[in-house]
C-alpha cells in the first residue's frame, strides 16, 4: 500500500511538472503606433497620420515541441487614425477585442520568432466624424519577433496588417506595430 501511495505521488509530483512547463498563462500590455491604408485614407485634400494607442490582456504560450509553441492571446487594442483638412481634424479611434494566435518559432531559448492569424471583434467606436460605420468584425495577420529576458519577464514587437475592411463602404483597413512586455506566471 506504500508502494501505490508512493508512485501516486510521484505521478502526480510528475504530471504537475510537466504541465507547468507545457502551458504558461500570463499577462501583456504595450503601446501601438496604428494606422489606416487604403483608397478612402487617399482623399484629396485630406492628411492623414497615425494615433499612439495601446493594447492588453491575456497571454498563454502552450510549448508543444523545444523550439516551437503557440501562443494564443486575448487582448484589448485601439486602432484607428486622424484625418485633417484645411478646416477640421477629427480622430477614428476603433476598440478591437483582439484574439491573436501566434506560431512561436524559438531561434534560441530566449529568442523567437512570431507569425499567425489574428481576429478582431469591434467594441468601441470613438470618431467624431461618421466613416459609414466600422466593421464589427475585421480579419489580420502580424508578424514580430519576441525575447524571454527572464523565465517570467518577456518583450514583443509585432506588425499587424488588416486583410478585411474596417468600415462598411469605404476601402480602409488598420495597420498596427504593437511593442509590449508581460509576465508570464
Amino acid at each position: 500500500m506504500k508502494k501505490v501511495l508512493l508512485a501516486v505521488i510521484l505521478f502526480l509530483g510528475t504530471a504537475a511538472s510537466i504541465q507547468a512547463q507545457l502551458l504558461k498563462i500570463g499577462v501583456k500590455a504595450g503601446v501601438n503606433f496604428a494606422n489606416q491604408t487604403g483608397d478612402a485614407t487617399d482623399a484629396p485634400g485630406i492628411d492623414k497620420e497615425g494615433i499612439t494607442s495601446y493594447h492588453a490582456g491575456l497571454v498563454a504560450e502552450i510549448k508543444l515541441l523545444d523550439r516551437f509553441a503557440v501562443q494564443p492571446e486575448l487582448l484589448y487594442s485601439t486602432q484607428g487614425a486622424t484625418y485633417k483638412n484645411a478646416v477640421d481634424e477629427f480622430k477614428n479611434e476603433l476598440g478591437y477585442l483582439s484574439i491573436p494566435v501566434m506560431a512561436k518559432f524559438y531561434l534560441t531559448d530566449s529568442f523567437s520568432l512570431e507569425v499567425g492569424p489574428q481576429a478582431s471583434f469591434l467594441l468601441s467606436e470613438k470618431d467624431n466624424v461618421d466613416f459609414e460605420d466600422a466593421e464589427t468584425f475585421e480579419f489580420g495577420v502580424n508578424a514580430g519577433l519576441g525575447f524571454k529576458i527572464t523565465e517570467n519577464f518577456f518583450i514583443q514587437g509585432r506588425y499587424g496588417l488588416g486583410l478585411t475592411d474596417a468600415t462598411k463602404n469605404a476601402d480602409v483597413k488598420n495597420t498596427t506595430i504593437q511593442l509590449s512586455a508581460g509576465f508570464m506566471f
